[in-house]
């Protein structure tokens, strides 16, 4: 019995690496490939990079942080707008200064997106009415006098008594006439808040409120206040961003560099697997055979996660490839060892699995780690090659344990109990 379900389990596994492979080399799919293509960044589809410096003279110190997080959340739903396969946005600080960089990969519309990118934000207050269009009640949004101009600034609160995280909203003398006058008109009705023509918030007004300081509550947890507090002070802080850079690179040169990329993986793939076989004879087959099944079901994976590959992700990936390799060879030099004591070959084998997992173990949980570390605190292309080494070795675990364990239990389910010759 136990025997037939390791057959049916080894024919599953083999069948899907073979669809994850299929699936993977995206040319046999090419009819499809607009339905879930893979998603390739800068330096392999080609595109633009552009660098802004950030005017921060006119934003006090406390608010610069918020300002910052604002106008990169804005850039970046600006960016999504122009069709970019995966947009990246990210900070650079350098001595005083602080620069937003923009990656658009495969944009076409250059000097729209410079165009588009290099608008202020627009915050504006909106009141929310109902009109009846053909028999049917449909909401809309009435422009107001209230824009961002008006806006001093806006901080996360906490609330003295609950703790409820809350954003506070301070006018100007001029804004807080036309705050007053606005809430007085729509008290127990919703304002609508909208940046860059986008609905962000639209808090019910409980009162009239005067004096320019208002609170927006609700069931907020602190990253939804705080992301409110960013839009909020994007479009309300003076602060301009300059193009100071734009650098581009050619597809054709990043298509070069993908195939250079993937022939190199190849070889390095196919010479980890031809010394496997050389070293290990019998038991290399089955580690050959499970890496061959890793890379496709890994592969697999990161087309249906959405991960963009450039070339640091590729790099992530091949390195993943090697740390599955260690496993297993850790796995046969504990076999060896076992087979010395004169265990059988399938007593050895289990107790090679058994023994040498603490290792397995331990190695990849420290790689995890760093994996973790380098994509939480660094950005660009070492987040990319964070990424693809963490799930890439999640997967190695996988196929070193289970993938290959499976094939070696099968060819050993039938031994005799003739001891193994050394």
């Amino acid at each position: 019995m136990q025997y037939r379900r390791l057959r049916v389990w080894i024919v599953v596994a083999i069948a899907l690496s073979v669809a994850a492979g299929l699936f993977s080399y995206q040319p046999l799919f090419w009819r499809w490939s607009h339905v879930l293509p893979w998603k390739l960044g800068l330096d392999l589809a080609g595109g633009s990079v552009l660098t802004y410096e950030m005017d921060l003279s006119n934003v006090q110190g406390a608010d610069q942080e918020s300002v910052i997080g604002g106008l990169r959340d804005v850039i970046e739903r600006r960016v999504n707008l122009f069709g970019v396969s995966e947009p990246r946005v990210y900070t650079e600080v350098a001595g005083e200064r602080t620069r937003l960089v923009v990656e658009l990969a495969g944009i076409k519309d250059v000097n729209q997106a410079i165009k588009e990118i290099g608008e202020t934000p627009f915050l504006e207050f909106r009141e929310v009415t109902q009109v009846d269009v053909n028999g049917t009640s449909t909401t809309a949004f009435v422009p107001t006098a209230l824009t961002g101009r008006y806006v001093k600034g806006a901080q996360l609160t906490l609330d003295s008594v609950t703790r409820a995280a809350q954003v506070s909203l301070e006018f100007n003398d001029e804004g807080a006439k036309l705050f007053e006058e606005l809430t007085g008109k729509n008290v127990g009705k919703p304002i609508a808040v909208f940046l860059d023509n986008q609905l962000i918030e639209a808090p019910v007004v409980q009162e009239k409120i005067s004096g320019g300081k208002a609170q927006i509550t609700g069931r907020f947890t602190l990253q939804e206040a705080r992301t409110l507090v960013e839009r909020f002070n994007a479009g309300a802080l003076p602060a301009p961003i300059t193009l100071v850079n734009q650098q581009t690179v050619d597809a054709d040169f990043g298509q070069d560099s993908l195939t250079k990329a993937v022939l190199a993986g190849a070889i390095g793939t196919m010479m980890v697997i031809l010394f496997m076989l050389l070293y290990y004879r019998t038991l290399g087959v089955f580690a050959a055979a499970a890496l061959l099944m890793y890379i496709a079901l890994t592969a697999a994976l990161f087309k249906l996660t959405g991960v963009t590959m450039t070339l640091s992700g590729i790099a992530g990936f091949i390195l993943s490839i090697g740390m599955a390799v260690d496993a297993n060879i850790l796995v046969f030099e504990r076999t060896k060892e076992e087979l010395k004591r004169g265990f059988l070959r399938k007593t050895a084998i289990e107790e090679g699995f058994k023994r040498a997992w603490t290792s397995i173990r331990d190695s990849n949980i420290s790689t995890l780690i760093t994996a973790a570390v380098l994509y939480s605190f660094t950005s660009s292309f070492v987040r990319g090659f964070a990424l693809t080494l963490f799930l890439g070795v999640i997967m190695s675990m996988f196929s070193a344990i289970t993938i290959t364990r499976s094939f070696l239990r099968l060819y050993m389910s039938r031994e005799t109990v003739t001891p193994a010759k050394q």
